[in-house]
C-alpha cells in the first residue's frame, strides 16, 4: 500500500531542496532590498534620472564634535550650544 521506492525518495529530496533553497534566495532579495534598494544593474540604471545630480539622492550628515558640560555632564554641541534650564550652565 505505501510503497517506498528509490525514485519516489529521490523525488521527494529534490523537492524539499528546492523548497529550502527558494526560501534562502527570497530571503536574500528581501535582505538586499532593505540594504540597497535590491534593484538589479539594468533596472538601476533605468531608474536614475536623466541629467545632472539628483535631489532624490540622500546626503548623509556630517558628524559634529560633542564636549561634556562642566556642571551636568551632558553632552553638547561645540559650535552652537545653547543654554539650557539650569541657572550655572556656562553656555
Amino acid at each position: 500500500m505505501f510503497g517506498f521506492s528509490l525514485q519516489k525518495f529521490l523525488v521527494l529530496a529534490a523537492v524539499i531542496a528546492l523548497v529550502w533553497y527558494g526560501f534562502k534566495y527570497v530571503g536574500r532579495l528581501q535582505d538586499q532590498r532593505k540594504v540597497g534598494g535590491g534593484l538589479g544593474r539594468r533596472a538601476a540604471r533605468r531608474s536614475k534620472p536623466r541629467g545632472g545630480s539628483s535631489a532624490a539622492e540622500p546626503r548623509t550628515p556630517e558628524a559634529e564634535d560633542m564636549v561634556a558640560c562642566p556642571v551636568c555632564q551632558a553632552y553638547v554641541q561645540v559650535r552652537g550650544a545653547t543654554r539650557c534650564d539650569r541657572s550655572d550652565c556656562p553656555y
